[in-house]
């Protein structure tokens, strides 16, 4: 029966409001939304998490958010977003920021400028609006203060996590977060400058049966006496990150000794030593996760006490720890043998038997990632090629002892390796990439930045045996058309690619991307001095869903090859160039979408 509404007559509020929640994006709920008023008061009611940028009067913002959104739990606040929306979902790029109704007041009524960030105003409308709130986000709103905080508390007492980076909240708007919401799991308080012992004392204190995860940094005036109170009150703690240089052995250990059910420890506190690790070691027997930057007081020591004590560890992280030797790395791969992640970076006394070590022990190892590795050769990957066959991403920074060899040695024996990122490795060249095209099939992630020995030989071998969703390029001066074109054959769906600094690649290369990748989202062209304003016009032509194009230095495209850009890429998000080549009537059709490069004269 044409022209007969089947399914306002028939389905009911809670099942279409169902079916909205299971759409898989914002556009798609946006587009439903438009069908009917019953379906926009039914999308509004599906609606549980809202992003807010805090620039442009957030405050009367959320009072309208607030009055449509009645169903939200999770709300964003973020001073680095703007805000802006759609006015025709669906509709090619035409936003703007929102027209608000009115104008703020000061306190004599006398209209002013709409305040730039969200204030206690905003922060107790939030509250008043949502009642039910469970996750809340303020990143870098330095105008909430304890005051909007109190309230918030007040009110949404069915808060699970809070995230307060960077505002300047201070001891008595913590505490009564501390004091109200008794169902609070998650607290950040990175770079919350205005905080001290007695505030976080009282959030221990009022939230220690429920709290499961605390970070803090950059917090002068918070030490070993919070960390104490942590260990006293939250016995059931699972996730801690510590980045302080006012925090000592004592408050870790508090922690460690009272919190048995630790599962990830994130510390860069250049005060504490192989003391509290020991602590951490006998302790915390479930903890997964740890990492530890710039320790300049830790050794192999306390490493080896977790080694002995937490069998149970998955995911390692050592950065700059230059004490740190193979016998640290040997006690983990001796002790830890479930290990699936490790990272070493910049610990200059790590060299190939400690890797190789890890290769032998650790055989459920799925991401491996060495940063300024001085000291490792081929034969240490070569070891991690022979027994990690589950090995996914692989990641070497700097690491000028590895080429070739230990490339072939992976590709042979990691055959399910998903991801490669390879940077400033020069000893690494196409015998190495032909080896991973002719292997690793799955392989859908690959990065070889400033690889110089790196030419189209190689990326003849990817193209045809590989099927790669992103690729860098950048830097490898020896790849040009040919190679661009194998991949543009052979990745079909390829959505990111970055090409910057390639002198030899030109408009065939970007004809056949064009042709080959329809599905190409992200392209830096940057420093391509062959590549014209033709290349572009054959690469936009079929890559319709392009949303970001950098191609600053190109000497060959012009304000007409960026204008081309402009009106045939209709979800164009963001350009990069420089402010010489865009001419009036482009910059008033694409408004915010270009970004241009600031060179000082």
């Amino acid at each position: 029966m044409r022209g007969h509404d089947w399914i306002n007559t028939v389905l009911p509020d809670e099942l279409i409001v169902e079916i909205f929640r299971c759409l898989d994006s914002k556009l798609s709920r946006d587009a439903c939304s438009l069908v009917c008023r019953r379906w926009l008061k039914l999308e509004r009611h599906s609606r549980t998490t809202l992003r807010i940028g805090a620039t442009g009067s957030p405050d009367l913002f959320v009072q309208l958010l607030a009055r449509r959104f009645v169903n939200v739990r999770n709300v964003h606040i973020d001073e680095r977003l703007a805000i802006s929306f759609s006015l025709h979902p669906g509709r090619r790029r035409r936003k703007e920021t929102m027209r608000l109704p009115y104008l703020a007041t000061d306190s004599t009524g006398a209209e002013g400028a709409l305040e730039s960030c969200l204030s206690d105003a905003g922060l107790i409308a939030l509250s008043v609006g949502f009642p039910n709130l469970e996750k809340l986000s303020l990143i870098w709103c330095s105008n909430v203060s304890s005051h909007g905080l109190t309230s918030l508390a007040e009110k949404c007492r069915f808060l699970k996590s809070l995230d307060l980076q960077g505002c300047y909240v201070g001891d008595q708007g913590i505490a009564a977060v501390g004091k109200f919401c008794k169902q609070l799991e998650d607290v950040n308080l990175r770079f919350c400058e205005g905080l001290t012992d007695t505030g976080l004392v009282a959030l221990a204190f009022g939230c220690g049966k429920s709290l499961k995860a605390f970070g803090i940094a950059a917090c002068a005036k918070i030490t070993d006496v919070s960390l104490e109170a942590l260990g006293v009150h939250c016995k059931y703690l699972e996730v801690l990150s510590l980045d302080s240089e006012v925090i000592h052995n004592k408050g870790v250990l508090s922690v460690a000794q009272g919190c048995p059910h630790l599962k990830v420890l994130k510390l860069q506190c250049t005060n504490v030593t192989d003391e509290a690790l020991v602590a951490v070691g006998a302790s915390c027997p479930s903890l997964e996760l740890l990492a530890l930057y710039s320790f300049q007081e830790f050794t192999d020591k306390g490493l080896r006490a977790i080694g002995v004590g937490c069998k149970k560890l998955k995911n390692l992280t050592l950065s700059d720890c230059y004490f740190l030797s193979d016998m640290g790395l040997e006690a983990v791969a001796a002790g830890c043998k479930g290990l699936t992640h490790l990272e070493v970076n910049g610990c200059h006394n790590i060299g190939t038997m400690g890797l190789e070590s890890i290769a032998k022990s650790c055989l459920q190892l799925t991401e491996l990632a060495l940063l300024y590795c001085q000291k490792i050769v081929n034969s240490g990957l070569l070891g991690v090629g022979q027994s990690c066959k589950f090995l996914q991403a692989l990641h070497l920074v700097d690491c000028s002892k590895i080429g070739d060899e230990a490339i072939c040695g992976i590709a042979e024996g990691c055959r399910n390796l998903k991801k490669l990122h390879i940077r400033r490795c020069y000893e690494i060249g196409n015998a190495g990439i032909i080896a991973i095209g002719e292997n690793c099939k799955f392989l859908t992630d690959l990065s070889l930045r400033f690889c110089d020995r790196v030419g189209d030989e190689a990326l003849i071998a990817i193209g045809k045996g590989c099927s790669l969703h992103q690729l860098n390029v950048s830097g490898c001066h020896r790849i040009g058309d040919e190679g661009i074109a194998a991949i543009a054959r052979g990745c079909p769906q390829l959505s990111y690619l970055d090409v910057s600094v390639l002198e030899n690649l030109g408009d065939v290369a970007m004809a056949e991307l064009g042709e080959g990748c329809p599905l190409l989202k992200d392209v830096v062209l940057s420093h391509c001095h062959q590549i014209t304003d033709a290349g572009i016009m054959h690469l936009v032509k079929w890559c319709t869903m392009l949303e970001s194009c950098h191609m600053v230095y190109c000497p060959g495209i012009s304000a007409a090859g960026v204008a081309t850009v402009v009106s045939s890429c209709p979800n164009i998000k963001k350009i990069l160039v420089e402010k010489w080549k865009v001419s009036e009537r482009t910059k008033r059709r694409a408004g915010s979408v270009i970004s241009y490069l600031c060179v000082d004269l």
